[in-house]
């Protein structure tokens, strides 16, 4: 599949962080803090998708593994889980989340979600040529 004009993008992009999908947020973060010492920066159940995400960062790391629950049937997971289908989505963190949405757009990228706000922070999804769901975030005020 090509992309309208393979050019630079003009808008600025910076990845920022990986969100996979898991059954059970609490045995998630119990997981990684027990097992890989990661810490909890931030949690939220969102009524946008019914579901609810928790961010953990490991001691004097900038990055930031996000873990992602959604009830079957939401708009954002159809269901059912299935081994493998875990990575949720990936991140890059962007000048202003619609104009990147809609220059994406007009460059041939399919649509994932359209620009919405959670809990304050503007947000897009697009998707990769496998499926594979891109968020453009706005700029982190977060190390």
């Amino acid at each position: 599949m090509a992309f309208a004009g393979m050019r630079s993008p003009t808008m600025r992009f910076r990845f920022s962080y990986v969100g996979i999908q898991v059954r059970d947020v609490d045995r998630s973060i119990a997981f990684y803090r027990d097992l890989f010492g990661m810490q909890v920066v931030r949690r939220e159940k969102v009524l946008e998708t019914g579901g609810e995400w928790a961010e953990l960062r490991s001691p004097g790391s900038r990055f930031v593994l996000e873990v992602n629950w959604y009830p079957e049937g939401s708009k954002f997971f159809p269901g059912p889980y299935r081994n493998g289908d875990e990575l949720d989505h990936i991140a890059f963190e962007c000048e202003d989340v619609e104009r990147a949405y809609a220059e994406l757009l007009t460059r041939g990228v399919p649509a994932g979600h359209p620009p919405f706000l959670e809990g304050g922070t503007m947000l897009a999804f697009v998707r990769d040529p496998d499926g594979i769901w891109i968020e453009l975030t706005g700029p982190s005020s977060s190390p």
